[in-house]
This record gives structure tokens, C-alpha cells and sequence, in this order.
């Protein structure tokens, strides 16, 4: 999770994660929507990707989850593009 406060006007943050599998990145959208509606009361306000696309973009307004397949995310490397925000957390 990194802190674009500081960096952006779009997001305040940006949750980046893989998934190895197309049933692993359906399971993780899955899970982030249900906690957000469940433990937030929040909606997002849009989607983008697929899990077939090997990547899945998740708007939240202030907060922004990406969710990868490994190559994708080597790809777009979103950790140096945005190497200025502040690492929240990280887990391996």
C-alpha cells in the first residue's frame, strides 16, 4: 500500500497486489469489493480489466486497487512509477 498524498490529486492511495492465477485475481476482486461494501459501505466507482487481462483496476475515489499477474505488474511497475510514495505496508 503506498501514500500518494503527498504526490497525487487522484488517489490518496494505492493498494498493489498479484495474484498467480486468473481464479486467484477473481478471488482477490472478489474479496476487496465484499469488505469495502461490508466493512466500509463502500462502492466502487469503477472497474476496470478483467482477471483474464491478467490485471484489474479498482476505483475507490481516494483509494486505488491494482491487482496483477506477475508479468503484468513487472510490467506497469507501479512501485517505481509512484517510488515517492510512502510504503504503508508491504507483504511478501
Amino acid at each position: 500500500m503506498l501514500d500518494l498524498r503527498a504526490q497525487a490529486i487522484f488517489a490518496d492511495y494505492f493498494v498493489i497486489c498479484s495474484g498467480e492465477s486468473e481464479l486467484q485475481l477473481r478471488a482477490l476482486m472478489q474479496a476487496v469489493q465484499y469488505e469495502a461494501k461490508t466493512r466500509g459501505d463502500r462502492m466502487p466507482k469503477s472497474i476496470e480489466g478483467a482477471p483474464a487481462d491478467g490485471w484489474i483496476l479498482i476505483d475507490y475515489g481516494d483509494v486505488v486497487v491494482h491487482l496483477f499477474a506477475p508479468e503484468k505488474r513487472a510490467y506497469y511497475d507501479l512501485e517505481s512509477l509512484w517510488h515517492q510514495g510512502r510504503v504503508i505496508v508491504r507483504v511478501q
